[in-house]
């Protein structure tokens, strides 16, 4: 039996509820922001930015719950007076073409991740569907900027399966928001350590262009990951579109495996762009779909190429950005209903 309709409305817009007084806190302390405060651009001396991104596909312009139904990540990215550990640039000293120098920067990532399958009624879940599935992680990662070259490498340490704690977390939310609680995560991924190395090479400004008082440029990225969490190879390329553009390689976006937060490039004024990317995969593991590595747990058969189209709005200030994305995702493993749309929201802020 599928979940009441009404039931679906009352848990979307209760979850907009939810968030929509910390959106609108954060729009009225940056409201005071005018062009005539505002000073000279100053030099970038490399400030600490913290970034806090949600993925969710309640926010998405077509709501759902399932899949990949939310995820959590908190980011610190250092400034460049912070040196790096020497464990981890001992770590990076492994990946040749990863260019350290002593503009490398590092920051560290904290997030959570819950997955579903489309029916959260069940007590025991179809087998051809997604199998429940929490990952609990901690990464650091690695940033060198050369010229318009921006080339990033993480490490990431983590949890599958009930130490994630992610069960407990889908069902307190459920429970604050009087949505029907989910009946089958005892069918969940085992535990599971999960140890991932991820690397992204971005261009930016690899075309660019004016039309009148607005601007275009265009940044493609090639992507990898290595690890029983995550192992593929991808590229693609974000074109964006706006107001005085800020010189760096755009706001939090989903990275497939690899956490990150925007860089903010010093502004002089309030900006906005629109941006649209597509990034195409080559996947040969993935852990919730493929089960776990040493114990045996559900599975699906899985997809080997996957593609995401991102649709975004940003707003910058000098020191804040927030930006708001939606994400439209092929299918993962075969016997997917369909595809599936999420949307992120992020918050970020140098200091």
């Amino acid at each position: 039996m599928k979940p009441n309709s009404n039931n679906r409305l009352k848990k979307n817009t209760l979850l907009k509820l939810l968030y929509a007084p910390l959106f609108t806190l954060v729009l009225l302390l940056l409201s005071p922001i005018s062009s005539a405060e505002q000073t000279d651009i100053q030099p970038d001396k490399g400030s600490v930015t913290f970034s806090y991104s949600q993925d969710n596909d309640a926010f998405s312009l077509f709501p759902s719950d399932r899949y990949y139904t939310n995820g959590l990540r908190l980011t610190w990215l250092m400034d460049k007076k912070t040196r790096t550990p020497n464990w981890a640039l001992k770590m990076a000293n492994a990946v040749p073409f990863f260019p350290q120098q002593e503009s490398t920067r590092h920051g560290y990532t904290f997030g959570q991740n819950m997955y579903t399958p489309s029916r959260t009624n069940q007590i025991n879940p179809d087998q051809n569907d997604r199998p429940y599935a929490g990952w609990l992680y901690a990464a650091i990662g690695l940033a060198t900027e050369t010229d318009n070259q921006l080339d990033m490498l993480t490490f990431t340490i983590g949890v599958v399966g009930p130490a994630s704690g992610a069960e407990q977390t889908q069902k307190f939310i459920h429970e604050l928001i009087n949505s029907p609680e989910p009946l089958g995560w005892d069918s969940q991924l085992e535990n599971e350590l999960g140890l991932n190395i991820a690397y992204q090479r971005s261009w930016r400004g690899f075309l660019t262009a004016s039309l009148q008082e607005y601007e275009i440029d265009v940044t493609p990225h090639i992507s990898g990951a290595v690890g029983n969490v995550y192992t593929f190879t991808g590229g693609g390329v974000t074109v964006r579109f706006g107001s005085d553009l800020p010189n760096d390689y755009g706001a939090p976006r989903l990275n497939y495996g690899l956490p990150s937060a925007g860089v903010l490039s010093p502004m002089k004024s309030i900006g906005w762009y629109v941006f649209a990317g597509v990034e195409g995969r080559a996947v040969a593991h993935n852990i919730f779909l493929d089960g776990n590595t040493f114990v045996d747990s559900r599975q699906v058969e899985r997809e080997v190429l996957i593609s995401d189209l991102q649709l975004g709005l940003v707003f910058d200030w000098p020191k804040t950005r927030i930006s708001y994305s939606h994400i439209y995702r092929s299918k993962e493993f075969k016997t997917q209903a369909d595809r599936h749309g999420f949307a992120t929201l992020s918050f970020t802020f140098k200091y």
